[in-house]
């Protein structure tokens, strides 16, 4: 197996899990809804993310850019 094809199937797979966690973050409904009508009562709010919604948002933001990562390598490889 050569380089590329390990990165393309590594490419597919990081592809496959970003999906997933994305699938898998709690849902912000409520959120757009406050933000369509004015939200003024949630203006001071502003929470950090804890427990399972951070461990998935970390998730994303790091496969996420595994996957940009691994593209351009690729890209690279491709052009040389």
């Amino acid at each position: 197996m050569t380089v590329e094809q390990a990165l393309t199937i590594a490419l597919i797979v990081v592809g496959f899990l970003l999906i997933v966690t994305v699938m898998m973050q709690p849902s912000k409904q409520q959120d757009a809804l406050s933000a369509l009508s004015g939200g003024a009562g949630d203006l001071f709010a502003e929470r950090k993310s804890r427990g399972f919604e951070a461990v998935m948002r970390r998730a994303t933001a790091i496969l996420g850019g595994l996957w940009f990562v691994i593209g351009f390598v690729l890209m690279y490889l491709s052009a040389h």
